[in-house]
């Protein structure tokens, strides 16, 4: 994967590791693995991200970062990715993993308002967290293989090719 593209848009580690609510993992994030722009770090630090992403929880950053550490993965894409999930997104992604979980435990899908506003959250949860519950946690995990394999594939196509194009450079 082109290296400079995504350095120029993660913020700079030193920065991160001065952050108050970051302070809390110690020493801990001075790991290079989560800072470092590898396939093994990028693809584990997508598939946090994603995982937690699908999660329907406040805060997902939090636990993102947690597993991103614990599992010496790319901190700041684990971090980034959960805000697939952001205000706009939130209701549509909640509608579709809800019918996702129907859809699995073979329950009839019923009309749900997942505007977020926390009357709407409280009246409609008691009938839809179990198909809700079970979509997300299909979608997250669904969501995590994929893009790990999808991002260890096109770094490989890209080394692959990169090293190619070497070899045809001089001739070789």
């Amino acid at each position: 994967m082109p290296k400079r593209l995504l350095k120029r848009y993660l913020p700079d580690h030193g920065k991160l590791r001065e952050h108050p609510h970051l302070q809390r993992f110690g020493t801990r994030l001075h790991d290079v693995n989560l800072w470092h722009l590898n396939r093994r770090s990028v693809a584990g630090g997508v598939a946090v991200g994603l995982f937690w992403a699908f999660i329907p929880m406040p805060f997902q950053m939090i636990p993102a970062a947690a597993c991103a550490v614990a599992l010496r993965t790319n901190l700041p894409i684990a971090v980034v990715l959960v805000w697939i999930t952001n205000p706009l997104t939130m209701p549509p992604i909640m509608y579709a993993t809800y019918r996702f979980g129907a859809w699995l435990l073979k329950l009839p899908p019923r009309e749900v308002d997942f505007t977020l506003s926390l009357e709407n959250l409280l009246n409609n949860m008691q009938g839809v967290w179990k198909p809700l519950l079970v979509g997300s946690l299909a979608t997250s995990i669904l969501a995590a293989a994929i893009g790990f394999v999808l991002v260890r594939l096109a770094w490989r196509i890209y080394v692959v090719r990169q090293r190619r194009a070497r070899a045809a450079r001089h001739g070789s």
